[in-house]
């Protein structure tokens, strides 16, 4: 089989870049990338990559950047690796300037020309890099690219770049680069179709709460978008419905939707927390618990003494509910004290979200089925 590697920068990544001049010229600037060490010991210890760290050093030997000043920093760094069981297959450093347009210099390929002889498995293989260099010498490799970087401004910088088809993770944790490369993105997409609705869900429990909703009922559609928001996956909804006959096979149809692309989203379970909150909202205490134990039931709770919540039907909430947890197979206990009838819905929605946030939660390090059973 051909060999994979994760080819890592340096400085931003594996050790802090220092923020004055760039260099890490002396020993008293050595730091860290936070959570660096256990990760990539795992990865190394679970994984079958090889480690391949490329990093430009500018005018590295030059007068600018004195060769006795580059090393003692550097060896320091790869023997604190080396302690923590992690070494590099191969080490690759650009001594140019900027200006000088190399090959050899990221995001050029001129280093790494062993890895482009059919040997390697460069599709499966990944640029970690916190520069969009690095994510642009992934699309010269043929890799794919993880840029570490806060997730939101990361995906501006990414989406104005052009690079969303070569970068597939932008995060600020190296916990998050692990499980990623160990375990993959839980992501699901569902399409349900009938003479009374069509619906495409699609959500990734991996994400950070970006919601693109549309079901025709302006008040679910703020609702569903809690769901997203406050558990933190990517979520997107688009439903046509019926409702010039009412609002019922849109709602009932779209919590199906949504409790399939959970189910299929946590795939075999391994790792996760399983079981989920209770939430304040002003007035009202709602209380969501849930276990994803594979067996659906719902107890609910609540009263509503309007008809209408804006454009959703009250009586549709225990329905809703009811649809969602058959269909991702998973125990549900919902119960609402209060007087606003709005804050209280939306309380159970947002109690939702965070119950589904706990559950869903994934550790890499106790990666084991969740159940005595042997089976969820």
């Amino acid at each position: 089989m051909a060999k994979r590697a994760l080819f890592v920068d340096r400085d931003g990544t594996l050790v802090v870049e220092p923020p004055v001049d760039y260099q890490l010229d002396s020993l008293d600037k050595l730091e860290f990338v936070p959570a660096v060490f256990r990760n990539l010991h795992f990865i190394r210890e679970k994984l079958d990559f090889e480690l391949v760290m490329v990093t430009n050093q500018d005018g590295l030997g030059t007068a600018s950047f004195p060769e006795e000043t580059f090393w003692p920093a550097h060896n320091k760094m790869l023997k604190a690796f080396e302690n923590e069981g992690v070494t590099f297959d191969d080490i690759l450093i650009d001594r140019s300037f900027p200006e000088e347009n190399l090959p050899t210099r990221k995001p050029g390929t001129g280093m790494l020309g062993r890895y482009l002889t059919g040997d390697y498995d460069l599709a499966g293989s990944f640029v970690i890099g916190d520069r969009l260099t690095d994510m642009q010498l992934a699309r010269n490799l043929g890799c794919q690219g993880i840029l570490l970087a806060s997730p939101e401004e990361g995906a501006q910088r990414i989406a104005d770049a052009g690079l969303q088809e070569t970068c597939v993770l932008v995060t600020d944790s190296w916990d998050r680069i692990a499980e990623f490369l160990f375990a993959g993105d839980r992501r699901a997409e569902v399409r349900r179709t009938t003479s009374e609705t069509d619906i495409y869900v699609a959500l990734c429990l991996e994400g950070s709460g970006r919601c693109d909703i549309s079901t025709g009922l302006g008040f679910f559609d703020h609702m569903l978008e809690q769901i997203g928001r406050h558990s933190g996956m990517d979520l997107t909804i688009r439903v046509k419905g019926d409702l010039h006959v009412d609002e019922h096979h849109t709602i009932e149809d779209t919590a199906l939707a949504l409790g399939e692309a959970l189910n299929r989203a946590l795939g075999d379970k391994r790792g996760i927390g399983r079981y989920g909150f209770c939430l304040p909202m002003d007035d009202c205490l709602c209380s969501v618990a849930l276990d994803f134990g594979g067996r659906a039931w719902l107890v609910w709770e609540a009263e509503f003494h309007r008809e209408k919540i804006g454009d959703m039907p009250t009586e549709m909430f225990l329905h809703f509910f009811k649809s969602l947890s058959d269909a991702a197979r998973m125990n549900l206990h919902i119960r609402a004290e209060g007087q606003n009838e709005h804050h209280k819905i939306e309380g159970i929605f947002k109690a939702l979200a965070r119950a589904l946030k706990m559950a869903v939660h994934r550790d890499i390090f106790h990666y084991e089925l969740p159940s005595t059973k042997g089976t969820l």
